[in-house]
């Protein structure tokens, strides 16, 4: 089973830049999006074989989450009931017979830390969120989780250690999630390599030169261990400032 995700920077932008193609060969069992960007009825997407699910923001071109699956989850949610956060779009839980699926747009703590203490909150309210689902059933939350948990994840930790995804307090949320009973599924099965990125700035060709952050994420509860198979990063593909990332999963989980 092949779970992939990916911040798009924008659906209807990508869309022009190869995102079909994509689609096409990586045929995910189930892929998630965050940064949409876009309101319901500005795309004309037909997924054949695919249940769509959309979690649109209230402002315009911003923000926003999707959920395409080939297989029809048992139940559907959107947001972590909290208004100020539900209000941009940033989660949606599909709850299948083996797992829970949580895809998530972390907010962005923004240059000066303008917005830290509202991430702050969400990671909070994330987690406690998560916990109450891993009681009934395991959970995969994936996305652009906006944050580089170890100097490992990023090219250039010294430099960063006072910016935006990369501050004491983000990479504590990291911690607090991972000894909670979760595991990051690519370093679980990539524990000590470098050079793995998932997002690199526009400026400075800093892609070409792999200068970048692993901040796209599959985390799982820790007895989903024994089912999960790969975890990769396809540096490969190309379209927005992030690439997508992939679990593959046993398929006994659906």
């Amino acid at each position: 089973m092949k779970l992939v995700s990916w911040n798009v920077n924008g659906l209807r932008a990508v869309m022009k830049k190869g995102f079909m193609d994509f689609f096409e060969a990586v045929d995910a069992d189930i892929l998630c999006l965050q940064e949409i960007k876009l309101q319901k009825g500005q795309i004309d997407l037909k997924l054949p074989g695919y249940h769509t699910y959309w979690n649109y923001a209230e402002k315009k071109g911003y923000s926003g989450t999707a959920v395409f699956t080939k297989h029809q989850p048992l139940d559907v949610r959107y947001g972590v009931g909290l208004e100020e956060h539900d209000a941009e779009g940033r989660l949606i839980t599909l709850e299948f017979p083996g797992f829970y699926l949580v895809n998530s747009y972390t907010p962005n703590s923004q240059h000066g830390l303008l917005r830290l203490s509202y991430r702050l909150l969400w990671e909070d309210k994330l987690l406690s969120y998560i916990q109450q689902l891993d009681l009934e059933k395991p959970v995969v939350l994936c996305g652009d989780l906006n944050v580089a948990h170890q100097e490992i994840d990023l090219k250039n930790p010294k430099a960063n250690k006072k910016n935006s995804g990369f501050t004491p307090e983000e990479r504590g949320k990291i911690d607090d999630f991972l000894n909670s009973g979760f595991v990051d599924t690519f370093r679980y099965f990539h524990p000590d390599e470098r050079g793995h990125y998932s997002w690199w700035s526009y400026r400075s060709n800093c892609r070409e030169k792999n200068v970048g952050w692993r901040i796209d994420y599959f985390i799982a509860s820790n007895r989903l261990m024994g089912q999960m198979k790969s975890a990769s990063i396809h540096t490969e593909v190309y379209g927005s400032d992030h690439c997508p990332v992939e679990l593959q999963l046993s398929d006994s989980m659906t």
